[in-house]
Parts: C-alpha cells; sequence; structure tokens
C-alpha cells in the first residue's frame, strides 16, 4: 500500500509540474551560456540566455563606512561584460569550473545554482514563449569578504 501512494503521488507531482528532459536540459544550457559567455567573450551567448529585463544582483561593502547594500548590474552590463572582461584570456583557469545544478523546476519556472570558480549564482529562469531564459541572479564570491 504504502509503494501504490508513494508512486501515485509521484506521478501526480510529474503531471502537475509538467516538465520535460528536454526542459531541464535547456535550463542547463541556459546557465551554461551565461557563464560561458564570459569565458568565451561571446556577448551573443549571454543574450541568447538571458531575458531583456533581467536582473543580475549581489552584496557589496563601502570600503569607507562597512555598511553593506544591494548592487544591481542589468541585461545590457552583462552584454558588455560578456564582450569584454576576458579579452585578454586571462579572468579564468584554463578549464574553468562551470556545475550547474538545477534546484527546483515547476511548469515555467526553475531555480538554479551555479558553482564558478570564485563565486555562486543562484538563478531563476523562466519559460516565456516556447523558450527558457534567465530572468533573475544573485550571486556572492566564495569568500564574502572580496565583496
Amino acid at each position: 500500500m504504502k509503494q501504490t501512494f508513494i508512486l501515485t503521488f509521484s506521478l501526480l507531482t510529474f503531471y502537475a509540474q509538467g516538465q520535460t528532459s528536454q526542459d531541464s536540459l535547456d535550463i542547463k544550457q541556459v546557465a551554461l551560456d551565461y557563464i560561458e559567455s564570459q569565458h568565451n567573450v561571446k556577448p551573443e551567448q549571454f543574450e541568447g540566455a538571458a531575458h531583456p529585463r533581467m536582473v543580475k544582483r549581489t552584496f557589496w561593502t563601502n570600503k569607507k563606512t562597512g555598511k553593506e547594500y544591494l548592487r544591481e548590474t542589468f541585461t545590457d552590463a552583462m552584454v558588455l561584460l560578456a564582450e569584454t572582461y576576458n579579452q585578454d584570456g586571462d579572468k579564468f583557469p584554463e578549464n574553468p569550473k562551470k556545475e550547474v545544478i538545477i534546484l527546483d523546476i515547476y511548469d515555467k519556472t526553475a531555480s538554479v545554482k551555479l558553482i564558478a570558480d570564485d563565486w555562486i549564482d543562484y538563478m531563476h529562469i523562466v519559460k516565456l514563449n516556447n523558450k527558457w531564459q534567465l530572468v533573475n541572479v544573485l550571486w556572492q564570491f566564495n569568500n564574502s569578504k572580496d565583496h
């Protein structure tokens, strides 16, 4: 009886969420396009992954006062970053870390954790018009004192 209940519950959860294995692959690709656009100096790769109204946030510390505040970056600045940040090829190791962990998918929304070399990103990804797009990023350096 217990096994039947678990099976039924799992099936109901699957059908309620509606995601497919292709959705999981597409979500992972959005996260990879986000980071690889910086590795490979490909702004078009970032633009393909992000919604035009994407917002990236982190906390930062005012070095004079010690007060922390929220710092925001938007899609246009991230496109510029992808275009310029690693032009000399010296910002990342030869084989950069890019571990993508899908934390949750529910229908047309997903939460993802990207573990990179010096920081982590928590991402919200949404499916609009049949395309998964990055809409929110909250990140921090591995050592929060670097902020």
